[in-house]
């Protein structure tokens, strides 16, 4: 009851068979208007789709749906979404707009939750940069910051380390919730969404690693009380909508140079989930790795014989900043896995502003304290060539396309 287009082309006057490109476009455009004109009943056109324009202009011309085969070599796996969303935005670009949720519906609570990450994470650092035990660590450890600074005098400058590497990573997480509840959570986005709940439900629950090393912070937990009825009320009537904004519809030199781009902050997101369940599972079990040692001049057996509650109150710092660096990871990846389209500005202002406070505290604080040592801090230069590179390529296509309508040009 219908006809499958194919997509190889013989050349003319050539045993060679033609798979993608121009001249087949153009023959199945041909080809679908003229079964189109002759009444069949369904028309698949199968191929030469390599980019979302392609698609609109074989439905546009007969076709009731396209294959992609080809396309999926010139274009990379995200064609399928570009293409729905091209799709999508032509179905609704001329009906009523919904009416956005109020602040305090859902995404509002979402807006507040990173607000309050955010201050807690410069509290943490101006603490951590500061006394950067509490009154309650030195009633754990039974001895005061004097007493340990004079059996080691690295060992406030490790903590001082975790912590503010802790707190910077608090802040760039606010940032990125902020960001992705105002200008996705807030118009129905179901990437946004996936990217919020997922990174939540993974840092809230990190907030339990360290328990088992018999150390409970009142302060952490307190923060938790605060933050997790926010995320609650997020949970509240949320519903997906499909986007609004004009989308890219051709593989062009800009759209290329951004797939580079896109790609260095997958390759981030997933190397920092490596790096924070690496650094929780450390915190969990052996808490020390062997740069840590050196750089303290003791071994762990030391420390314990010395305090034991000193290494319980260092793998809580560790196991809370592996679980944040999780979460934020997490809302790295899915962002530069989904977010990414043209125009979207406030995506590249949320990568820039969002991983300065990170790594800005993971290198400014090593070098204060004098922990330098090359293979140590090697993940964190790699990770901040992934963010430079990755800013540097994106540029054109998310900021500088933004206000620009995007040429949408479908042939009847």
């Amino acid at each position: 009851s219908g006809v499958v287009v194919g997509e190889a082309l013989r050349e003319e006057g050539s045993r060679r068979i033609c798979v993608g490109g121009q001249a087949l476009l153009s023959a199945q455009l041909s080809l679908v208007r003229r079964l189109r004109a002759a009444g069949a009943a369904t028309i698949v056109a199968a191929g030469a789709v390599s980019q979302p324009q392609d698609a609109l202009e074989l439905l546009a011309a007969g076709a009731n749906s396209v294959q992609l085969h080809s396309g999926l070599v010139y274009a990379g796996p995200g064609l399928p979404k570009r293409i729905n969303e091209a799709i999508l935005y032509e179905r609704i670009r001329d009906t009523e707009e919904p009416e956005p949720p109020s602040f305090w519906a859902n995404w509002g609570w979402m807006s507040l939750l990173g607000i309050g990450m955010m201050i807690g994470g410069v509290l943490a650092w101006l603490i951590a940069s500061t006394s950067v035990l509490l009154p309650y660590d030195e009633t754990f450890l039974g001895v005061s910051r004097s007493v340990i600074n004079r059996f080691n005098g690295h060992i406030i400058h490790f903590m001082s380390h975790d912590r503010i590497t802790l707190a910077g990573t608090m802040i760039s997480l606010g940032i990125f919730y902020y960001q992705l509840a105002v200008h996705g959570l807030r118009f129905g986005s179901h990437w946004a969404r996936t990217a919020l709940l997922t990174s939540c439900t993974v840092g809230f629950s990190s907030f339990f690693l360290y328990l088992g090393y018999g150390y409970f912070d009142p302060l952490h937990a307190i923060a938790a009380a605060v933050l997790l009825p926010m995320l609650l009320l997020t949970l509240r009537g949320l519903k997906d909508y499909p986007s609004r904004k004009p989308p890219g519809l051709r593989n062009d030199a800009v759209w290329h140079r951004a797939q580079w781009g896109q790609c260095c902050f997958v390759v981030l997101g997933f190397g920092l989930a490596f790096g924070g369940l690496t650094i929780a599972l450390v915190g969990i079990t052996q808490v020390f790795v062997p740069t840590d040692l050196a750089f303290l001049g003791v071994t762990a057996e030391l420390l314990a014989d010395w305090n034991e509650h000193l290494i319980p109150l260092i793998a809580h710092d560790r196991a809370g900043f592996g679980g944040a660096l999780f979460s934020l990871a997490v809302a790295i990846a899915a962002s530069a896995l989904w977010g990414v389209n043209q125009g979207e500005s406030w995506l590249w202002w949320t990568f820039l502003w969002g991983g300065i406070p990170g790594f800005a505290a993971g290198l400014l604080v090593h070098f204060h304290i004098g922990y330098t040592d090359f293979i140590h801090l090697l993940p964190v230069y790699i990770a901040v060539l992934l963010y430079a590179c990755g800013l540097y390529l994106m540029y054109p296509f998310l900021v500088r396309s933004a206000g620009k309508e995007v040429e949408v040009t479908v042939t009847a």
